[in-house]
């Protein structure tokens, strides 16, 4: 037994950040149920430790609770609904880590946690249809949410192989997602579909502002003239051929490898210009 612990301890203290998520979130599970089968034995009415960590739709009970805008992020209602959420956070968050850095795919998962528990209450006491009921949220699939809104905004043509499907292009997949939660609203998880929505928003919002909008002047563009004059040259140099695919492939590689070993940050700017350049293709 003390074999197995160390081996769990092991691969989460050498886990990339997307396998330390996981483990966390699966820890998490395990104790919640295990806590409410012995409330259950002792005549307890209810999971206190799941009560006590999920998000409430009242606002006077988030007041009491603050902390459950982020843990309810780590909570799960069943095992079906913990295996598909740490399902696809494996793999999307593993392509997301591929292209920025790890400390990056923690804050979209958090963040998105956050902006989805945020407009889970807010419509909660704020829509008609759904302020007579009392409910709470729990679930990762907000900051997963996040994390695919956020890297599909980043490199929308990039291509998914799908077993029995084939290649498909990374935004169709993020639009299916976001479809299915606007349709499925009034089967009765409104809350759950809301909140994945507002994820969605936090990871399209945090990547478009982050490449299109200068923060200390916005508007710097958009009024920007173009001068009547200008200098030109002839360059002494021959022209540069078109690369070959080969030659781009290569290129991808060595910028994914660095990326792997240094991070995101590490590349300078042309490396990174290059590479959002293909994520557009």
């Amino acid at each position: 037994m003390n074999n197995i612990f160390a081996q769990i301890k092991h691969k989460y203290e050498y886990g990339s950040v997307v396998e330390k998520l996981i483990f966390i979130n699966i820890a998490v599970f395990i104790v919640t149920y295990l806590l409410g089968s012995l409330g259950w034995l002792f005549g307890s009415n209810g999971n206190v430790f799941y009560t006590w960590l999920s998000l409430p739709a009242s606002v006077d009970e988030f007041l009491i609770k603050p902390w459950t805008l982020i843990t309810y992020g780590f909570m799960h209602g069943g095992f079906i609904h913990l295996l598909f959420n740490l399902i696809f956070l494996y793999y999307i968050g593993n392509l997301f880590v591929d292209y920025f850095i790890p400390k990056k795919l923690l804050s979209f998962y958090l963040w998105g946690t956050v902006f989805g528990g945020l407009i889970f209450i807010f419509s909660y006491n704020f829509f008609p249809a759904l302020q007579s009921q009392n409910a709470t949220l729990v679930g990762a699939s907000s900051g997963i949410m996040a994390i695919l809104i956020g890297l599909t905004t980043y490199m929308p043509n990039y291509e998914l192989k799908l077993r029995f499907i084939g290649f498909v292009k990374l935004w169709v997949i993020a639009l299916i997602f976001v479809a299915l939660d606007l349709v499925q609203l009034p089967d009765g998880n409104a809350g759950g579909h809301l909140a994945h929505l507002g994820g969605a928003l936090y990871g399209f919002l945090a990547i478009y502002y982050q490449n299109k909008i200068s923060f200390s002047n916005p508007f710097k563009n958009t009024f920007k003239r173009k001068s009547p004059l200008k200098t030109s040259y002839k360059s002494t140099n021959k022209r540069k051929s078109t690369p070959t695919p080969s030659e781009v492939q290569q290129k991808i590689n060595i910028i994914l490898e660095k990326i792997s070993k240094s991070g995101y940050d590490s590349l300078n700017k042309e490396e990174k210009e290059f590479l959002f350049q293909q994520g557009k293709k």
